[in-house]
């Protein structure tokens, strides 16, 4: 099948073994919890002098970052977001973000 709306953005290849790739082709694996290597910190910065604790280092996919960014903003009590591969939860829970984390089973997580 030739869909020629997946390629808008491909003009022209003279390769003949090119392979268009297409959106949502390479989707993230997501890491085991034990293997995710999440770092816990408290940043202020851009922020007009308010505290967000911040949690990165998670590789995986975007849906499976969305699921644990509103289990700790609900856990927490609090708001947030969840993009990029960082989560932002307001204020400064860094103690208990690491606690959440370890009872479930993010084992590598550690307080920056």
């Amino acid at each position: 099948m030739n869909d020629w709306k997946k390629r808008l953005d491909i003009v022209y290849s003279t390769n003949p073994d090119y392979h268009y790739n297409e959106e949502g082709q390479e989707e993230d694996k997501t890491l085991p919890k034990e293997k995710q290597l999440l770092r816990i910190s408290l940043d202020k910065r851009n922020r007009k002098g308010k505290a967000v604790t911040l949690i990165t280092g998670f590789a995986g996919s975007n849906e499976d970052l969305q699921e644990l960014g509103k289990m700790l903003k609900t856990k927490c009590g609090v708001g947030g977001s969840a993009k990029e591969g960082e989560i932002l939860i307001q204020g400064d829970h860094r103690e208990k973000v690491l606690a959440i984390l370890q009872k479930e089973g993010y084992v590598k997580s550690r307080r920056v």
